[in-house]
């Protein structure tokens, strides 16, 4: 096949370019410093307002025993019969609560359960999200499928933005990075093109974030 001499040029510089590295323009404005400055307030309560402004509903708990207390009544005032959990670390806490015989690790009994419990990889405070990844023991769908997702997080979890936080996960699997990192941030919602939002297509339709200050797991 014949190529015309203009288009061999244009072939040619293609070539080139994807041989030999581009220079950046203007070097001085690829900062390695995020352009959101922390704020001098406590991170707890940065998250706090803005996850319940994404319509989740936090709860802080000083200790392990606040936190079963504060489950129990949870799954009293909403009737929950069925919870759906799959870490050995929170089953062991919730072990000998009275209430852990609604407690169910069975893989079937996600899909017809009435909440899920899992922890987090980490708490963005300046945007209200909860990043959860595939290595953890929930897995990918425990925090998705169930109609109310409780999530535990300890207060040590909590970073700024969520450049801190992927350092964190990078700090934590070295080269062995999860399959898949969620980042959730309140309930699941969309909008129509009237912009009617619509909360729980995709996802759980409420989010519950326990945050404990002496986790201890």
């Amino acid at each position: 096949m014949n190529v015309s001499p203009s288009k061999e040029n244009i072939l040619k510089k293609i070539r080139k370019a994807l041989s030999e590295s581009t220079p950046i323009p203007f070097p001085a404005s690829e900062g390695s410093q995020s352009v959101f400055q922390p704020q001098r307030e406590d991170l707890e309560l940065l998250f706090a307002s803005a996850f319940t402004h994404l319509q989740g509903k936090f709860v802080f708990c000083v200790d392990q025993q606040e936190l079963v207390l504060r489950l129990q009544h949870l799954f009293q005032q909403e009737s929950f019969k069925k919870v759906y959990c799959r870490e050995s670390a929170l089953l062991k806490m919730f072990s000998g609560s009275g209430w852990d015989n609604a407690t169910t690790d069975k893989p079937g009994d996600l899909y017809t359960c009435d909440a899920s419990i899992t922890t987090c990889e980490f708490l963005v405070a300046r945007t209200g999200t909860i990043v959860m990844s595939a290595a953890q023991e929930s897995g990918r769908t425990t925090s998705v499928y169930a109609p109310v997702h409780i999530c535990i997080a300890s207060t040590d979890q909590l970073v700024y933005d969520v450049r801190d936080g992927l350092k964190m996960v990078k700090d934590k699997y070295g080269s062995s990075l999860p399959s898949m990192i969620t980042f959730a941030s309140g309930p699941s919602r969309t909008a129509d093109i009237e912009k009617t939002l619509v909360v729980g297509v995709h996802g759980p339709k409420e989010v519950y974030l326990f945050l404990v200050d002496e986790l201890g797991i």
